[in-house]
């Protein structure tokens, strides 16, 4: 589901605070069509939840919040970001920082191991396949 085209762009604005369509598709540049369709199966699959709202005269519509399985996904943004930052030339392109909203400090994703010690980015890392 995160892996779809546009799918994280658009758990991420919804983290940074846009939650109507019109914000989301305009902060994204994706087609209507895709944000609509992105927005109907992270809601399917639990990522984000809606609320309706209204504006005067105007017909009933939906507001898009995370969930908590979309709070999940947070370190996943920090870490592409952290990626980006050390790899990709910055041209014009926003930078988003995760701050840690108790003292302001900049959160970054780590690798911890379950024995607290911290692995680097260039210490071999074994996956397993566990089914």
């Amino acid at each position: 589901m995160i892996g779809e085209r546009w799918a994280l762009l658009i758990v991420r604005e919804v983290a940074l605070g846009l939650r109507r369509f019109d914000e989301v598709q305009a902060a994204t540049g994706a087609p209507r069509a895709v944000v609509s369709d992105r927005l109907h199966r992270l809601t399917a699959a639990g990522i984000l939840a809606t609320r309706r709202y209204q504006v005067p005269r105007s017909r009933a519509r939906l507001e898009y919040t995370l969930t908590d399985a979309g709070y999940d996904l947070l370190p996943v943004l920090s870490a592409i970001s952290d990626w980006a930052e050390r790899h990709l030339p910055r041209a014009g392109v926003s930078e988003v920082v995760y701050r840690h909203s108790g003292c302001g400090g900049r959160v970054t994703a780590r690798l911890v191991c379950e024995c607290g010690e911290q692995t680097g980015p260039q210490e071999r890392l074994i996956a397993q396949v566990n089914r």
